[in-house]
């Protein structure tokens, strides 16, 4: 048997390819074996005495059918796990994501005018405080605030409104009082002259 080792390693090189991919005619080993070039391996190639085995196949198909069974929930039970709840997801991770989601929509409502800064500071403390599960809790909660806001300046208006007209009902009183007490006094000196 003849040792076609050299020529082996010119045509894995060659055809750009690892030495278990070159497959080397076993009916023409003597003029294989004449080949000590890159060029004569070249010319080999070309004629068929040396091919490149085709790439084996690995199917993904089983991989994907089980892919799509754990996205459903299938696979997942106690007897498949191996770390720790908090190694598998951590739950200062999902503690940051939920800070963050927070904390964005607090800047873009500041952003956009629909909190004041007073309002989003408070927010922001809450925030880390751990008061909102999510983001609709925080959305809910400042829909109420505003809400709250809204109706307390309403309150002091009217309360506003209400106390300046007692003010200027008093004033009018007591406007009249000294006017009575004036045509009172005019009167008693009136009465005196004479």
């Amino acid at each position: 048997m003849v040792n076609l080792r050299t020529q082996k390693r010119l045509a894995a090189s060659v055809m750009d390819c690892g030495e278990r991919k070159v497959w080397l005619d076993p009916s023409e080993v003597s003029e294989i074996s004449n080949a000590n070039s890159r060029q004569t391996i070249r010319k080999l190639v070309r004629d068929g005495l040396i091919i490149k085995k085709p790439a084996t196949m690995h199917s993904r198909s089983r991989t994907r059918i089980l892919a799509d069974a754990k996205r459903a929930g299938r696979h997942t039970g106690f007897g498949k796990r191996k770390g720790t709840k908090d190694a598998r997801m951590p739950s200062q991770v999902l503690w940051m994501r939920r800070l963050r989601v927070l904390r964005r929509l607090l800047v873009k409502y500041r952003a956009q005018g629909k909190i004041d800064k007073h309002l989003y500071h408070e927010l922001y403390h809450l925030s880390k405080g751990n008061t909102f599960k999510h983001r609709r809790a925080l959305i809910e909660h400042i829909h109420k605030a505003k809400a709250e806001k809204a109706r307390e300046r309403i309150l002091k208006e009217e309360m506003d409104a209400k106390r300046a007209k007692t003010k200027a009902a008093r004033e009018r009183r007591q406007q009249r009082i000294q006017e009575k007490r004036n045509a009172l006094v005019g009167e008693e000196t009136a009465a005196e002259e004479k």
